[in-house]
């Protein structure tokens, strides 16, 4: 039986692909940007901001409202305690989680171990595990000043190679990589890129960018988005033009 993420490439449903990112401090406005987005996208990307801000709250609110989530929490610490907040996250009910994959390969194992562990006991669905790879923040200076030496691209392999072996699912990179990625870990394993901005949008604090078509054209399987939808005038009218312009990518 095919996995739902590849009947969503089958179908090019790209409404399904796109994940808005809940960059907020107030769990009140999260809840109305999920009434107003629910209809129009596929996840919502809980960060450190608002889980924060509201915790666990924060994605039980999600699902109360008919949403899926992305909890983008970066889990980075010594193997045994990264396993025990991933089994909590699983048992939250989310569709996605990232560690770093810097944390190591027993790191991930253990996490991929301890999470199927849990979903075959428990009875719970299996939430998409993914390995941080770099930063889209950062270049190649400040990989360097941070002892990496080489390019971003070797870097991104060597730790998606990583995350493959672990048993992950996949990983979150720029969009930039992605040629890359798909050469070494193949097709099935999935991306996952935020640094996404519309043609006419500014960068912010984003370094290794593309736009939703480019992005889609390269080969990533969800893309997240956040200032373009939520500082937009129309939101749902954002939301709608970036989905357009993954649509764009098949002609």
């Amino acid at each position: 039986m095919a996995s739902k993420l590849e009947l969503v490439r089958a179908r090019g449903s790209m409404r399904e692909r796109l994940i808005v990112a809940l960059d907020v401090g107030d769990l009140a406005l999260a809840g109305e940007w999920v009434k107003l987005l629910a209809p129009e996208v596929g996840m919502f990307k809980v960060g450190k901001q608002l889980f924060t801000h509201a915790g666990p709250q924060a994605v039980r609110l999600i699902q109360e409202l008919g949403g899926e989530t992305f909890l983008d929490l970066k889990f980075h610490d010594i193997p045994t305690t990264v396993a025990k907040a991933a089994i909590e996250a699983t048992r939250l009910g989310v569709k996605m989680f990232n560690v770093h994959a810097s944390g190591s390969l027993e790191m991930m194992r253990l996490t991929v171990k301890e999470v199927r562990r849990v979903c075959r006991q428990e009875n719970r669905r299996r939430p998409i595990m993914l390995g941080v790879t770099v930063l889209t923040s950062l270049n190649n200076n400040e990989l360097k000043r941070v002892g990496v030496d080489g390019k971003i691209a070797d870097q991104v392999v060597r730790l998606a190679l990583l995350t493959r072996e672990a048993g992950m699912e996949g990983v979150v990179a720029s969009p930039h990589e992605v040629a890359v990625i798909r050469e070494a870990c193949g097709r099935r394993f999935v991306i996952v890129t935020p640094g996404i901005r519309p043609a006419k949008d500014k960068r912010d604090d984003q370094r290794r960018v593309m736009t939703p078509v480019e992005a889609v054209r390269a080969g990533v399987d969800y893309i997240v988005v956040g200032r373009p939808i939520l500082e937009a005038e129309d939101p749902v009218a954002a939301t709608r033009a970036i989905i357009a312009e993954m649509q764009g990518s098949e002609k």
